[in-house]
């Protein structure tokens, strides 16, 4: 299974680098559009967070204490799996690289200044809380909610809010499918900390096919048509191949960029129907 992975990852990123074009924007007809790819996405300047975000990117990944982590991924039963991992070993296999981390960054602080308003901001899978702290660092009025399944995995991810100092993140723990989704269950805390409209929606959570599309399904009918939302590792397995395929060809999905590690989706009506392939 392992191997099949890997192999499907080589022959999926030679794929992407043969049909990418290596673009600042030329052949994208939408003037928003074009702006995002050369001027946010190419854009090569370090913000002012970048160093202190990267700093506890290396704390973490020297760190070598152990924490109880409860899996609900693809591997995982409904009550979770327990594993024992070091956090430098979750920080060096599970959180987002520095470049896709402050593209992210790049993306929302564009979203907020066309924006000129708070917006809110949802992750699906905090993991360290380093993408998280990306996420909320763009704009202090900006609202960041934040799904994780592992408890000590979330108090690791507080931690480095704190030292960052970053007030505007809400934490919800538990299986996502149940703290999200589940609107029958008197103890889902979504009801009362998600947002009716969501602006910016980054996804990377149970990386797999039915999971993928049922937190798409109920998550872009939240989304206003200028909304961003960034699936990660859509090139990851077969499944996920699968479901990026099949969501980029949604009928509310009017614009698609493949950056290969991720995957952005938008729904302004506007946009043609249109799906680049685009390598940083």
């Amino acid at each position: 299974m392992a191997k099949n992975s890997t192999l499907h990852r080589i022959l999926s990123y030679l794929k992407h680098s043969l049909t990418a074009w290596n673009t600042t924007g030329e052949g994208i007809h939408s003037p928003y559009l074009f702006e995002l790819v050369r001027f946010v996405l190419r854009d090569e300047n370090s913000f002012y967070c970048f160093a202190g975000i990267e700093r506890q990117r290396e704390l973490l990944s020297a760190c070598p204490d152990s924490i109880e982590v409860v899996d609900f991924g693809s591997a995982g039963s409904p009550e979770g799996t327990v594993i024992s991992r070091r956090i430098c070993e979750i920080a060096s296999t599970h959180l987002e690289s520095p470049l896709m981390a402050q593209s992210l960054f790049r993306i929302v602080n564009f979203l907020t200044q066309k924006s000129n308003r708070p917006l809110n901001i949802l992750e699906l899978g905090t993991s360290l809380g380093i993408t998280t702290a990306y996420l909320a660092s763009a704009s202090s009025s900006n609202h960041v909610v934040t799904y994780e399944g592992s408890s000590e995995v979330l108090r690791i991810a507080k931690g480095v809010w704190r030292q960052l100092q970053l007030e505007n993140i809400q934490s919800v723990e538990g299986n996502i499918d149940n703290t999200l989704l589940s609107s029958s269950c008197s103890a889902n805390h979504s009801v009362a900390v998600l947002p009716e409209v969501l602006d910016f929606v980054y996804i990377d959570a149970n990386h797999t096919y039915d999971a993928t599309m049922r937190y798409f399904h109920f998550l872009s009918s939240k989304m206003p048509e200028k909304g961003i939302m960034v699936l990660d590792d859509i090139h990851y397995s077969e499944e996920m191949e699968r479901a990026w395929q099949r969501i980029k060809d949604e009928e509310r999905v009017t614009t698609s960029i493949d950056l290969y590690h991720m995957g952005i989706l938008f729904f302004d009506s506007h946009y043609l129907k249109r799906h680049y392939i685009i390598h940083l």
